[in-house]
């Protein structure tokens, strides 16, 4: 074979064939051809097979590794995505069919319902319960100088309110979010410590494994094949053993203090609902003497009135009467066994007069709150807000007390609306800081369960490998070629999955 001078001519091998002779530069250039062929190239005997035995001993390469089940399984399911919708659109309508039910039903009882049990007509009422828009109302309502001036004093209020309210909002914003940046600063130096910890403890495991594995795999190197447990899978039938038992033990501990919790559970909630059940059993009993106590005596005040009863009293005596029947809905035949020496020309109108009002269903609101009879638009105002007092306080600036209420009102919510805002953002804060700690702590925990995972994993990659090597070994394979297959395990050991740096 013919190599090209050139290859050696870099700068060492030109210093040293300065001073050599032209036959010592030919023997030191064949010498080095005859070192590369004899180191890279190898002479094909065409009278052995090609094979792959040595390349299978470097990957440690086993003839018989079947592929996981899991990777031919097939998960083939129906065709379902239009159930649903097909469910949705016939349920909506449903529904609708369902309504409109209702309100063919509703149209039919309307019909024959009895005109006392018919729910009466509702009254439109406008509740102007916001204060500003109440100034504004009484502005439109009744223009005059006061009112203006207290309008425009409410608005001119309302505003300030607003901006200060913006303003200490953002304020708080600006201080949380402050203090969650230093929050966060200390949670990531503190999970760099404990990120730190896990890969020193990666790392920590990959060294372990390189010594055991390498003192292990130097024993085989010595190994005489025999019928007999390697160590290592002795190793794992103790480990597992163990740990089977022991996570038995534990499940069964479990299993018997969750029973024990749950008959606890159930017996105090049998006895809470017993106890519950009496106690609603007895103040009902005390109710209903209670009941009939009043019953009793308002019975008595009806024998009263009835007895004082006169011709010049006669309208007060029905009012105080129809009171007295509300108050206890007698029936018919008690009515009339009350009433039966009162004496009245019309007692009889009376009697029916009352049994009209207790057999009613509903009853007319009050024209006060709920608006005339006519089926018109009303307006009133119910004002919960402490620009109502300096609303009030400008109508009559003369009057003391409405100026002592607006201003206790208005700094009795400028104190609570502030108390609120430190106080939200003190627990936002505080919050945030334990949440930081919760994290802090809860990664030092996962610190043990990411080694754990990490040296199953590793064991999961290796354990193939020692397999096949104890199998090799029983077979009788050739020191040489063990000692091939153990470097390489502890090559994949060193620099296989799952890496540390993931």
């Amino acid at each position: 074979m013919n190599v090209n001078n050139n290859t050696f001519h870099d700068n060492e091998t030109l210093r040293q064939q300065k001073n050599l002779t032209r036959a010592q530069r030919r023997t030191n250039s064949d010498t080095k051809e005859g070192v590369l062929v004899n180191q890279f190239i190898k002479d094909t005997d065409t009278s052995k097979p090609l094979t792959l035995n040595e390349t299978m001993d470097t990957l440690v390469i086993s003839k018989n590794t079947q592929m996981p089940n899991k990777l031919y399984e097939k998960d083939i399911q129906g065709e379902k995505s239009l159930l649903p919708i097909s469910g949705i659109a016939l349920g909506v309508m449903g529904v609708i069919a369902g309504i409109t039910a209702f309100i063919h039903h509703s149209a039919k009882i309307n019909l024959n319902i009895d005109s006392l049990k018919r729910v009466p007509s509702t009254l439109r009422n406008v509740a102007i319960n916001d204060e500003p828009v109440q100034a504004l109302y009484r502005i439109v309502e009744c223009p005059n100088w006061k009112t203006i001036t207290a309008g425009t004093g409410v608005f001119a209020l309302t505003a300030m309110a607003f901006m200060g309210k913006t303003f200490f909002d953002g304020f708080r914003d600006v201080w949380v979010k402050k203090r969650e940046a230093d929050i966060q600063k200390n949670l990531q130096e503190k999970l760099i410590d404990i990120e730190t910890k896990s890969f020193a403890g990666k790392i920590q495991i990959t060294r372990s494994m390189l010594s055991q594995k390498a003192i292990e795999l130097g024993k085989y190197l010595k190994y005489e094949p025999q019928k007999r447990k390697t160590p290592d899978e002795t190793f794992k039938a103790i480990m597992f053993k163990g740990k089977e038992e022991e996570d038995s033990k534990t499940s069964s501990n479990n299993k018997h203090d969750n029973n024990i919790n749950y008959i606890l559970m159930g017996l105090a909630t049998f006895a809470g609902i017993v106890g519950l059940g009496f106690i609603s059993l007895k103040n009902l009993t005390k109710s209903k003497g209670n009941i009939n106590d009043f019953i009793t005596q308002t019975g008595a005040e009806i024998k009263k009135v009835v007895l004082n009863s006169t011709k010049d009293n006669e309208k007060q005596t029905m009012a105080d009467l129809k009171n007295l029947f509300k108050s206890i809905e007698p029936s018919e035949q008690q009515i009339r066994e009350y009433l039966k020496d009162l004496k009245l020309e019309n007692k009889e109108d009376f009697i029916q007069s009352v049994l009209k009002d207790l057999k009613r269903s509903t009853v007319d609101a009050n024209p006060s709150c709920g608006g005339g009879s006519t089926p018109k638009v009303t307006f009133y105002s119910h004002v919960d807000d402490f620009r109502a007092f300096f609303y009030n306080y400008l109508l009559d600036t003369d009057n003391k007390q409405f100026k002592a209420l607006f201003f206790g009102t208005t700094g009795l919510a400028a104190v609570g609306y502030g108390g609120k805002l430190v106080g939200e953002a003190i627990k936002d804060v505080q919050v945030k800081k334990l949440n930081a700690e919760t994290e802090v702590n809860l990664q030092q925990r996962l610190v043990s369960t990411e080694l754990r995972n990490f040296k199953s994993k590793k064991d999961a990659a290796i354990q193939p490998l020692m397999d096949e090597f104890y199998k090799q070994a029983k077979a009788g394979k050739p020191k040489e070629e063990l000692k091939t297959m153990a470097e390489n395990i502890l090559l994949e050991i060193k620099n296989g999955p799952p890496f540390v740096y993931s």
